[in-house]
């Protein structure tokens, strides 16, 4: 082996850092003289041959990338299959296969290796551009790892950055909560990240709530762990009646004068999109056909349904994703990363292509996963405990679900 090429892909999460510090760590340990390259921002980068050679300097210092968050070497939502979008950003010219283009430079850069950290867009593209270069003899091994705050792709059990990002949706939610006294009849909605699956809304409520469990409270100067509380939980899986939880919330602000909730970005989403193509919008979409969560705003449409029939005199939405998504990595996803990067340089080394992670269908076996079983949508189980009896801790009911669990 001559060369090892890294690069991290689409949006970010609490690993990308400490992910490269780990792959560099385990190469410099087992393979010394493999030199390591990485491409910037992604994709781009390596349709652009815009690369860097991880030098001396780097690897002696590598170990500070751990008390980072986001990715020293960029990223960006580039598909290598999506052709019209690559020559729209000046990527490739007309006419040209970016599949071919990306092979093509990995060859003249002398690659042996190409690592991409990134979720289930990532890893998929990466599927295409190995299935590219064994059709056509390139001789390179692809190794992914998984990286998704909202722990998505199946079948891995536990994706890179989750548990730091969910820790991050926690922490930002004390701080936002604290304004529900901040106006009479006050009505917050924290929106969470997660396109198709719950798992991060669920788990930071999760957090949130041990962290509130262990406070101590004044009620008698209005210091009362009932305005403190979560009143909901709304997530993709289940069906949000409206009506009903319209009733539900405003006994609770009759009672207490405020309601908090945690809105994950895709529920009710086919609701939004529904009203909003009515009024005649245009949906935007992104390189992969992922619906722009961002130019809808779900939260927004929420506070618009829930303020009135609450009687909520102010509402507020506030997103934690972007505060959640840049955070070093915490002590979980360090161990996860240690673990999953050791396998990974072991897998690239054998020259084994696969997404390195926990494979549910495999009893949770950490492997290199073949690439054509990666997928996105993996959907929250809305039937584990913890989450239902989190649910019955709030009073809120567990409703019907949209999806199967997977």
């Amino acid at each position: 082996m001559r060369r090892v090429a890294l690069l991290t892909g689409g949006g970010y999460a609490p690993c990308l850092s400490s992910a490269i510090a780990g792959l560099v760590r385990r190469y410099t340990e087992l393979a010394p003289d493999v030199e390591i390259i990485a491409y910037r921002h992604g994709y781009h980068g390596l349709l652009a041959g815009d690369s860097i050679v991880v030098d001396q300097a780097a690897r002696v210092s590598i170990d500070r990338l751990y008390g980072f968050g986001g990715s020293p070497i960029g990223s960006s939502r580039v598909k290598l299959t999506n052709v019209k979008d690559c020559v729209k950003k000046g990527l490739v010219s007309e006419g040209d296969d970016p599949l071919r283009v990306a092979a093509e430079r990995l060859e003249a850069d002398g690659v042996d290796v190409l690592h991409t950290i990134g979720g289930d867009d990532t890893n998929t593209t990466a599927a295409d551009l190995a299935a590219f270069l064994a059709r056509h003899d390139y001789g390179l091994t692809v190794v992914g790892l998984p990286k998704t705050i909202d722990n998505d792709v199946v079948p891995i059990r536990q994706t890179l950055g989750a548990d730091t990002a969910a820790e991050q949706t926690a922490l930002f939610a004390r701080n936002i909560l604290a304004e529900h006294g901040a106006n009479p009849r006050m009505l917050i909605i924290h929106e969470v990240m997660g396109r198709n699956c719950g798992w991060l809304t669920a788990a930071a409520a999760r957090k949130y709530l041990a962290w509130h469990a262990e406070q101590q409270w004044v009620p008698s100067i209005g210091l009362t762990p009932q305005r403190w509380s979560i009143h909901a939980v709304y997530v993709p899986e289940l069906h949000i009646d409206l009506a009903a939880e319209a009733a539900r919330l405003k006994a609770i602000m009759d009672e207490i004068g405020s309601v908090n909730i945690f809105l994950s970005e895709g529920a009710g989403v086919e609701d939004v999109i529904a009203e909003l193509e009515a009024e005649g919008a245009q949906i935007q979409r992104d390189a992969f056909g992922h619906v722009k969560l961002d130019t809808i705003n779900p939260g927004s449409w929420f506070a618009k349904q829930f303020s009135a029939r609450l009687g909520a005199q102010k509402h507020m939405v506030q997103k934690s994703g972007y505060f959640s998504r840049s955070a070093a990595s915490n002590a979980a996803d360090l161990a996860l990363i240690e673990e999953m990067t050791a396998l990974a340089v072991d897998r690239a080394l054998a020259g084994v292509s696969g997404v390195i992670g926990h494979d549910i269908e495999r009893g949770g076996e950490l492997r290199a996963i073949e690439f054509e079983r990666i997928a996105g949508g993996k959907h929250f189980d809305v039937d584990e405990p913890w989450f239902t009896e989190m649910l019955a801790s709030i009073g809120q009911p567990l409703g019907a679900a949209t999806g199967p669990a997977h």
